[in-house]
């Protein structure tokens, strides 16, 4: 996976790859000729006392080496651009992708896992390219240039090569597979991690409000101690590989200088190129220490490349026609055709054999006890899901034929839990219209009984908003909310459950300032308040999924014995308060 997904996003690139392999093979050739002229400075100029031959290749010497600092240098900066741009075209894509998933992929992975794939995944595969670019280029050559220069100098000690080469590769992939196991779930405990941090940052009201938080602290500890427990491990797998190599260096220098001493004493082998073999045995072990130091990073990148291309090779259960419909043939009429939703593995529908129509002018209400699906068949109408039987259809077309613009354009969804984004109460505003003017906005928050408390804000409509609304309260973030869907003026409203945080009168006067903005347009409300939906034209009763009743709220209260008990209890619970 890692070399494809590597392979896939650098073909771009190419050209910039190629001026990199260019530069390293000359700055690393470069440096291979460098012990050469060293060995002829010792015997033809040291040896002899000849000053002009010394400072003649000495400065031969400094020339090659500008030569190979000016190409490493430049190497590296076309590598770093190409690094980067990897980076940020597959977070690109990833973004994207993730942006096309249906909630069902999203549950399937889970937010914390996502940002986790999204940013430290995609940085430890960058990080490899980055270095690939540097350290996987050169160290190939420098190791094949180093033996044939090796054994150029003098061939009786080239069993020393052939010795240390193998031991080096056989200790350092008994390292290595004994790594990849500790990374791979080091990635999970970071998931793990996020996954609590953000639960914990998200609900730290909760917390406090429940004096929870040395519970916390202990799940937080638990989870910690098991990421750096694990981290531990492969970090002292880690640890023994530049000791191993050095080890196998240090022997072999010393084996160089000993039976090297014994070839220059019998006259087999000079001084100069003793330092030069010794040089270039160096360079075969500072070769081999880069491709350890990427062999170290590999068995994480791998993992990461798998992680990554898992969310990329998931398609979305919501799979968007190639050439959508955008014409209605009965523009605002929205109609359930015996539908049904089961999530993958389970045995009984969410939702199961669902058949209403709701048209132009009418309101349409569904109420049920919690968990009965009364959510799911609202969010079945936008394609958060897609129904697994029967037909959704808007405008009297399949909503799975629709053109997803063409959909979203007839609708105006308040969500269960009203998110408000980053910004300020008018950008929030003009997700629904983005030409939205400051009139249509204050009309919108008119309708929604927002006005009074926008106008209260230090700057009104350019207060500030924090991430997800955190900063204003659970009715006024509803109440924004339901301003963001009126200012769009879609042909279908759907409410779900988008009145549970108004008190009763804040909800009666919302509901009475609606009437007139949606005359004309097709309204769906889900409710568990019995006094939010009583004035439905059709009131639909959900029960495990399934619809037990509809009609209208006296119409059902005699014909439904489901109903009559929700409107028992609330009744008995008002008439207390």
């Amino acid at each position: 996976m890692l070399i494809r997904l590597i392979s896939e996003y650098l073909r771009p690139y190419r050209r910039s790859l190629a001026i990199v392999v260019g530069l390293q093979f000359v700055g690393t050739g470069a440096m291979l000729y460098l012990p050469s002229l060293n060995a002829d400075i010792i015997d033809n100029g040291v040896i002899t006392g000849d000053t002009g031959y010394i400072l003649r290749h000495g400065g031969l010497m400094l020339a090659i080496s500008l030569l190979q600092i000016t190409c490493s240098i430049i190497a590296v900066w076309f590598s770093a651009r190409t690094a980067m741009a990897f980076g940020r075209d597959v977070r690109a894509r990833l973004f994207h992708q993730v942006g096309g998933f249906s909630a069902r992929e999203v549950q399937h992975f889970g937010a914390p896992s996502l940002i986790t794939r999204e940013t430290n995944d995609v940085q430890q595969v960058q990080m490899l390219v980055l270095l690939g670019g540097t350290l996987m280029v050169s160290a190939p050559i420098m190791m094949v240039g180093g033996i044939v220069m090796a054994v150029r100098v003098n061939a009786g000690l080239s069993w020393l090569v052939a010795l240390v080469v193998p031991v080096l590769a056989v200790s350092i992939g008994f390292i290595v597979t004994r790594m990849v196991p500790s990374f791979r779930l080091m990635q999970e405990r970071i998931d793990e991690v996020n996954r609590l941090l953000r639960e914990q940052i998200t609900g730290v009201r909760v917390v406090r409000a429940f004096v929870r938080e040395e519970r916390e602290t202990a799940r937080f500890a638990t989870a910690n101690g098991d990421l750096t427990d694990v981290s531990i491990r492969a970090g002292r797998w880690q640890a023994g590989m530049f000791p191993t190599v050095m080890l196998v260096a240090n022997v072999a220098s010393v084996a160089v200088l000993w039976f090297g001493g014994h070839r220059v004493q019998g006259g087999q082998m000079q001084i100069g190129d003793l330092t030069a073999y010794l040089s270039y045995l160096m360079q075969i072990v500072m070769s081999v220490m880069m491709a350890t130091f990427m062999l170290m990073m590999i068995p994480r990148s791998a993992v990461c490349a798998d992680r990554i291309v898992e969310v990329l090779e998931t398609d979305s259960s919501v799979v968007l026609p190639d050439v959508g419909v955008t014409t209605f043939v009965e523009p605002g009429v929205l109609r359930f055709e015996q539908v049904g939703f089961t999530y993958p593995g389970a045995d009984v529908g969410v939702v199961r054999d669902a058949s209403f129509e709701a048209r132009p002018g009418q309101t349409v209400a569904i109420i049920g006890s919690t968990g009965a699906g009364k959510s799911t068949i609202v969010n079945l109408v936008p394609r958060l899901f897609d129904a697994t039987d029967g037909r959704v259809l808007v405008g009297g077309v399949d909503v799975r034929d629709l053109d997803a613009e063409a959909l979203w354009a007839q609708l105006g969804l308040v969500p269960q839990k009203g998110f408000l984004f980053m910004g300020t109460v008018a950008s929030n505003l003009r997700y629904g219209k983005p030409d939205a003017t400051e009139e249509e906005m204050w009309q919108a928050l008119e309708v929604a009984q927002g006005r009074d408390f926008v106008a209260a804000m230090p700057d009104g409509l350019d207060s500030p908003i924090a991430q997800g609304g955190t900063n204003v309260s659970g009715g006024q973030r509803q109440r924004l909310a339901i301003a963001r869907a009126l200012i769009r003026k879609p042909a279908i409203y759907l409410f779900d459950d988008s009145f549970s945080a108004l008190d009763l009168a804040t909800d009666a006067r919302l509901r009475a300032a609606l009437k007139p903005v949606t005359a004309d347009a097709t309204v769906v409300i889900v409710a568990q308040r019995v006094s939010t939906i009583r004035d439905a034209d059709l009131i639909l009763v959900v029960e495990d999924g399934e619809i037990v009743g509809r009609g209208s709220h006296h119409e059902l209260l005699d014909t439904c014995q489901t109903y009559e008990e929700i409107v028992a209890s609330q009744m008995s619970a008002e008439e207390a308060a």
